[in-house]
């Protein structure tokens, strides 16, 4: 759910009620202070995130596995949270909002317990020593039996995670009795590393279409209505980062708080770790897309305060976030004469590391079709187009297309068996695709020599056969 930018002390803080003293105004040095730790600990998220998704998506370990979002799912988000948001409105305006933020406590606390460990388990380890008793555990849920029985939640964990999961719980303790504003922004911190970490768009187009889908919603919410302002100083749960802005007159326990939402950090921060695995795959040693999506959400996050600061009222941030962080990657694309890989670029390393195909499902019988003509195109030295679909080219240079069970299953029937009816590997859902075991070939490849083999016009019994020239010798 998105949330105001950043909203003033007043806006952020309780009302002051009838009879209680107007709260003063926060001081320059305080706002400033308060300003500048709000965007230092929105860019910790994403740029620590980001490089983690790298990583992620290569892991082989299904509770790190990241979830995907398709260009369906980007179109269908906004109206999704548009509902939620709403639906959280009406409720704070018909129910009781002691009992509502309760229940939301008790929620968030779970949560943030599960992401704070997971984000302090890698770092954790380097303090862990080398004689420390570590035990492997696995928490395994399936539905089913035999060969239809299916994994519904495959959690591998260690002592050493146990330890982190200890430790978040302290944590989590200390918000759940206090609500105070450093546990909040732990909690807050977690969740937005996290959620770039794991959440992985499939490409540029689909976060443009989140981007810009969210671009509207943020608007309207925010100008239109008071419903987005409404919840967020109503809704107590660590779904926004928080900073005192008069920490500096009464310290840790100070009440006058300026905001950003989690969602204006996750929601570009997504994108920005897109285009970091972009300059990753265009293998140039240069993070340029990065680095330049990286400034582009500073100057969109300064220009979001500036002019909250200038009229005192709450601001939509992907307003000025969206077109700063899609703007300025694809002027530098423009400059590059790089836009086409850009678009052309798809999530192919996480479906080859994990087995999982995040080709769409209407695609997947296309994209086997299409590789297999573009080798045969290949092999009888055809001309073949130079900008060809990275997935392709992914797929040919691995000698298979992602091979998970479910894109197995959609195969044509043509690229399964080889010319000895081979069997389909039994563990074709590793990252390096096993070969035949009778003729030491990859699936793709033995398609090919089968499709060929029939394709290839046979001679009728006691036919001739004329000695080849010269000139068809140079053909060939």
């Amino acid at each position: 759910m998105e949330e105001p930018a950043a909203h003033n002390g007043s806006a952020a803080g309780a009302a002051p009620g009838a009879g209680t003293p107007a709260r003063p105004p926060a001081t320059p040095e305080g706002m400033a202070l308060a300003y500048g730790s709000l965007v230092l600990m929105a860019l910790l998220p994403i740029f620590f995130g980001a490089l983690r998704s790298v990583s992620c998506a290569k892991s082989k370990n299904s509770s790190e596995m990241p979830e995907t979002i398709t260009s369906r799912d980007a179109a269908r988000f906004p109206i999704v949270a548009s509902c939620t948001l709403l639906g959280l409105y009406l409720f704070f305006k018909i129910f009781s909002q002691e009992y509502i933020n309760l229940l939301l406590s008790m929620y968030f606390f779970v949560l943030g317990i599960l992401a704070l460990s997971h984000t302090i388990s890698p770092m954790m380890n380097r303090f862990f020593p080398a004689n420390f008793p570590n035990k492997q555990y696995q928490l395994l849920f399936t539905q089913g039996s035999g060969e239809s029985k299916e994994e519904i939640v495959n959690y591998e964990f260690d002592t050493k995670d146990l330890v982190c999961l200890a430790l978040s719980s302290v944590v989590g303790v200390w918000y759940l009795l206090r609500k105070h504003w450093i546990a909040n922004n732990l909690f807050g911190l977690a969740f937005s590393l996290n959620g770039v970490e794991l959440l992985h768009l499939n490409n540029v187009s689909t976060g443009c279409i989140l981007l810009g889908g969210l671009f509207i919603y943020d608007v309207f919410w925010v100008f239109g209505t008071n419903v987005m302002v409404t919840v967020a100083k109503s809704f107590e749960a660590p779904i926004k980062l928080v900073f005192p802005q008069d920490l500096l007159e009464k310290g840790l326990d100070a009440d006058n708080f300026a905001m950003l939402g989690l969602g204006d950090i996750v929601i570009p921060g997504i994108f920005i770790a897109l285009l970091l695995r972009f300059d990753i795959s265009l293998k140039k040693n240069t993070h340029t897309y990065f680095y330049t999506s990286f400034v582009a959400y500073i100057f969109g996050l300064g220009l979001t305060i500036f002019i909250m600061h200038i009229f005192k009222h709450a601001q939509p941030a992907l307003l000025y976030l969206v077109p700063a962080c899609i703007g300025f990657p694809l002027l530098v694309a423009l400059a590059k004469g790089e836009v086409t890989e850009m678009f052309r670029f798809w999530l192919l390393d996480s479906a080859h590391a994990s087995g999982s195909c995040f080709i769409p499902e209407f695609q997947c019988s296309l994209f086997h079709a299409a590789a297999l003509s573009w080798s045969l195109q290949a092999r009888r030295g055809q001309r073949v187009q130079a900008a060809m679909n990275p997935l392709l080219k992914s797929c040919l240079t691995h000698q298979d297309l992602p091979t998970s069970p479910r894109c197995l299953a959609r195969r044509p029937a043509w690229l399964i068996p080889c010319s000895r009816n081979c069997p389909v590997p039994a563990d074709a859902g590793s990252r390096a695709p096993v070969p035949c075991s009778h003729c030491h070939r990859g699936p793709l490849s033995v398609a090919l020599a089968s499709y060929e083999e029939s394709s290839t016009p046979k001679e009728a019994p006691g036919a001739s056969k004329e000695e080849p020239t010269e000139a068809s010798k140079k053909e060939k």
